[in-house]
């Protein structure tokens, strides 16, 4: 008899899944797969210092913050996910080289180099599908009930980026369904001063992610995957303004595009 796997997670160590504001009827369920940079406790700190995990590597720093602002705001449903980035990927294909990083950016991640498969397993088993199957008995729920929904993934991106300045102050990311995305792109181009990028400094595909391609374009859903430079959402003041921003402006982008679809 083969010896049952050894849980990566300990008993009194935090789940993989936060939810905010659960059964919230608006049409927007909001997801944040870099929210969190816990490491768990069997895996030290994956060979890396302290600071690492402090860094955009680790996660998406303000995004925590700024989904529960957002999440109030418009009274919406949000559901992060709560280990780093370095453990798992959970806007990756599992097995792909982007999963599970053994590099992140210039930085070696030393426990993810040389895993066995039986290791990748079990970070997948208890922090990446846990994670998803959230997600997916939110959006059966919500399908079941019959209202309406647009899928809203939540990240943030570096001012700098291996030397090069990035001047966007957000962008919206889109593949094959890029109509709501480019409904919100437009009315926060109208924003005074604010920069937009259009598809970067980033795009979405099956390759390099796995949220928008499986939860929203394959259930045919509206979705956009918005990004704001971390600078900006860092501190709690910051995150309640684009907080505030993005209430305003998501119900109006959702509202045209019904409207076009009617």
């Amino acid at each position: 008899m083969s010896e049952a796997p050894k849980p990566l997670l300990a008993a009194d160590e935090p789940a993989p899944v936060t939810v905010c504001n659960p059964g919230g009827a608006l049409p927007f369920l909001l997801v944040a797969d870099h929210a969190g940079n816990r490491i768990p406790r069997a895996l030290g700190r994956l060979g890396i210092a302290e600071a690492e995990c402090e860094r955009h590597i680790a996660w998406d720093i303000g995004v925590a913050g700024l989904g529960r602002f957002l999440a109030d705001a418009l009274g919406a449903t949000l559901i992060q996910q709560s280990y780093s980035r370095l453990v798992i990927d959970c806007n990756r294909p599992p097995g792909s080289a982007a999963s599970i990083p053994e590099i992140s950016e210039l930085t070696p991640i030393p426990g993810n180099i040389g895993m066995t498969e039986i290791s990748k397993a079990a970070r997948a088993r208890e922090i990446f599908w846990p994670y998803h199957e959230r997600i997916e008995a939110e959006l059966e729920q919500r399908k079941q009930t019959g209202w309406p929904t647009a899928l809203i993934a939540l990240h943030s991106f570096t001012p700098v980026f291996k030397s090069l300045a990035r001047s966007w102050h957000a962008a919206l990311l889109y593949n094959r369904d890029p109509r709501l995305a480019r409904s919100l792109l437009a009315l926060l181009k109208q924003e005074p001063g604010l920069i937009v990028g259009d598809n970067e400094p980033y795009f979405v595909s099956d390759a390099t992610d796995y949220t928008i391609p499986v939860h929203g374009e394959r259930s045919g859903l509206p979705h956009a995957l918005i990004e704001i430079r971390q600078d900006l959402i860092t501190q709690e003041s910051g995150q309640r303004q684009w907080a505030d921003l993005l209430a305003r402006l998501l119900p109006r982008a959702y509202r045209e595009l019904s409207t076009a679809i009617d």
